[in-house]
């Protein structure tokens, strides 16, 4: 059974993503496109237009070819666009990195990314101990570092050029996922997937000249990419960027700048629902909301609906499809269950599969999400097999289970190993590689622990290793591990376990470790009303 949109076709243009998003910007010239929360700068749209392509015309002329990696390592601000924008115009792709890795992590996205150049939010020895042993030829940094080239000394270099993609299927960007499982890995979005999630999202949440939105979930990361950055500008509206999010400041921001629409994760909707700061804010601007990153809890959208008069509904999708898949469209917003990631996007088709049987269910039946649109991605960067085993036949296996009724689509479990802390993926084959380099560890597994707060923590179960005198330390290993990866992959809590419980073919038995771990939380909960 092949669930369809109500819209089943896109007129699918070839063009540069960045010219897509910017063709209307001679009818709005002098509009602030992108105003900086802390600092207060502002670039108007023919500013963004000229910059991007001034800059494009700089990298071109310092040896950026079509087809080159260039990475993007920054916090929001207003910068980030410009060179977004001219990395895409430069013919090159656009590699966003996130800047709360350490450097051995970076240094391995970029080897994985075969980036010929980085821009970044400031240079430094950091940087310069990061590209060491990549291929990166040439660093840049808005800060004007003495250790890298001025990223604004482009803008006079050289003409403006745009370079217009041969064909859709042209590589744009290059974001980095832990799909379903195992390790990150290079998601190859082509122009032509992003222009038709651009064009999709526009179907589903008409976003207009007026929209004011505020770009709180972080520019690299999917969400923040097109579903707040691109599509904001696509329509003509003003994005307010946040450095490092803070709920105080995210208020300010929605109260002064009258943001329309909110794009949120659960974690800032539970803030919504029980932070005693919010009743000193006015939010009336603020009637819509798009959660996603993570499933919403339906009761704690009703107590934030109840408390500030923002209703919000879920969004669905994953960096492997540009990334949207489902939302609630604006004529139907009201009426949608804020418990469903709503009805497919315009041009999306979806099979519900029985991962026992791989037999297609129907309605009200769980099974696994398959997804197939113009939006979904070309495939994993030098991965072929792994890329094969996500994508069968033209279907992205999303790794998510789903049902289907009265006409909504409904997760109600999920087949991805993938731990969703604070709506970052951790991946736990990542953080076992890393125990079993411990000296104290013989063997080791990692699950998420659900927390109403952050989504889920990241928990070990490790075997002490018996050729390692003295007994092992829990807090030890936590601190060891800390200190090797970016703050959100963090192990929260470890357990030792005489053995990792596996299947005869070695796989790990995470639902077994998953039921210990709610045994445990029990036991506690007990020990506490006694």
């Amino acid at each position: 059974m092949i669930f369809s949109a109500s819209i089943r076709e896109i007129d699918l243009p070839t063009i540069n993503l960045a010219d897509f998003v910017l063709a209307d910007v001679d009818s709005r010239p002098s509009k602030p496109a992108l105003i900086d929360a802390v600092t207060g700068l502002t670039l108007t749209y023919s500013e963004l237009d000229e910059m991007s392509a001034r800059v494009a015309g700089g990298l071109v002329s310092d040896g950026v070819r079509p087809g080159d990696v260039v990475a993007l390592i920054s916090h929001n601000q207003p910068m980030y666009a410009v060179a977004v924008y001219a990395i895409l115009r430069a013919g090159a792709v656009v590699s966003p990195v996130n800047p709360l890795l350490n450097g051995s992590e970076i240094s391995k996205q970029l080897t994985t990314a075969r980036a010929k150049a980085v821009v970044a939010a400031t240079g430094g020895d950091w940087l310069a101990q990061a590209v060491a042993g990549t291929q990166v030829e040439t660093c840049y940094s808005f800060d004007d570092s003495a250790v890298t080239r001025s990223f604004r000394a482009l803008l006079s270099s050289a003409p403006a050029v745009s370079y217009q993609p041969a064909s859709t299927n042209d590589i744009a960007a290059l974001p980095f996922s832990s799909g379903t499982s195992g390790t990150s890995k290079g998601v190859m979005l082509s122009h032509g997937n992003l222009v038709a999630n651009l064009i999709q999202l526009r179907d589903c949440w008409s976003l207009d000249a007026e929209a004011v939105v505020c770009a709180a979930m972080p520019l690299y990361h999917i969400y923040g990419f097109t579903v707040i950055l691109n599509s904001a500008i696509l329509a003509g509206g003003t994005v307010i960027t946040m450095p490092r999010f803070d709920l105080r400041s995210y208020l300010e921001i929605v109260q002064n700048y009258r943001v329309t629409l909110g794009h949120l994760a659960p974690p800032l909707v539970l803030a919504l629902a029980t932070a005693a700061e919010v009743d000193q804010y006015d939010l009336t601007s603020m009637t819509r909301a798009i959660s996603g990153a993570a499933p919403l809890d339906e009761e704690l959208a009703a107590r934030v609906e109840e408390r500030t008069g923002i209703r919000i509904r879920q969004g669905y999708g994953m960096t492997e499809a540009s990334p949207g898949t489902h939302g609630a469209p604006s004529d139907e917003f009201v009426a949608i269950p804020a418990g469903s990631i709503g009805h497919l996007l315009s041009g999306t088709t979806a099979r519900i599969v029985d991962p026992a049987t791989g037999e297609d269910v129907g309605d009200g039946s769980a099974g696994e999400l398959w997804v197939r649109g113009p939006q979904i991605m070309q495939g994993y960067l030098g991965l072929p097999e792994e890329t094969k085993a996500t994508l069968v036949d033209g279907w992205l296996r999303t790794g998510d289970v789903v049902e289907h009724r009265d006409g909504c689509f409904y997760v109600v479990d999920r087949l991805k190993e993938l731990i969703k802390y604070k709506g970052y993926q951790v991946a736990p084959a990542e953080l076992e590689a890393l125990l079993l380099q411990h000296p104290q560890i013989a063997d080791a597994a990692v699950i998420g622990l659900p927390d109403l707060v952050v989504g889920e923590l990241p928990i070990a179960y490790v075997v002490h290793c018996a050729a390692y005198p003295g007994p092992s330390d829990a807090d030890a290993i936590i601190a060891w591990v800390a200190e090797r990866v970016a703050p959100y992959k963090k192990i929260r809590r470890v357990e030792f376990i005489e053995r990792i419980p596996k299947s005869p073919a070695g796989k790990i038995l995470r639902r077994v470790l998953r039921d210990l771990s709610r045994e445990d939380q029990e036991t506690e909960a007990h020990e506490l009303r006694l």
